[in-house]
């Protein structure tokens, strides 16, 4: 199983950031919560930080973990650890991805999503598991 960390990154507004798979990845032109593979005796925050420097070369801050969510490909499996995060330096400089877009949360159902962040969005909607505002932090 493959330990990837995502990150549900929130503005001030509330707009969460989701990113575009490039024609070349795997899952091409799928949406997903920006994040990457887990190194070994790495931590999944510190591979989230890592991740999105790499990715988007933004910097970013942990706000809070959220539930795990297990996806079964074809091919292989992922264990998919999201987390909350917001930018704290940095410009979006897309590296990998072939778009990013901030959304209203209402939005975020209508993406055509890669298939392992489907429950992570679901999850991020639930309003009884909603992280309330990032803007005093």
């Amino acid at each position: 199983m493959i330990e990837v960390c995502c990150a549900i990154i929130v503005n001030e507004e509330g707009r969460v950031l989701v990113t575009q798979r490039s024609a070349r990845m795997s899952m091409p032109l799928k949406m997903e919560f920006p994040g990457g593979k887990i190194e070994p005796g790495e931590s999944p925050e510190a591979c989230l930080i890592r991740e999105i420097k790499e990715e988007l070369d933004l910097s970013i801050e942990i706000i809070a973990p959220r539930p795990a969510s297990q996806h079964q490909y074809p091919a292989f499996s992922i264990l998919l650890l999201p987390f909350i995060c917001r930018i704290v330096g940095g410009t979006i400089l897309l590296k990998e991805h072939a778009a990013y877009a901030w959304m209203e949360p209402s939005e975020l159902l209508n993406c055509d999503w890669a298939e392992a962040d489907i429950p992570i969005v679901h999850q991020y909607l639930n309003p009884s598991n909603h992280v309330s505002s990032l803007t005093n932090k």
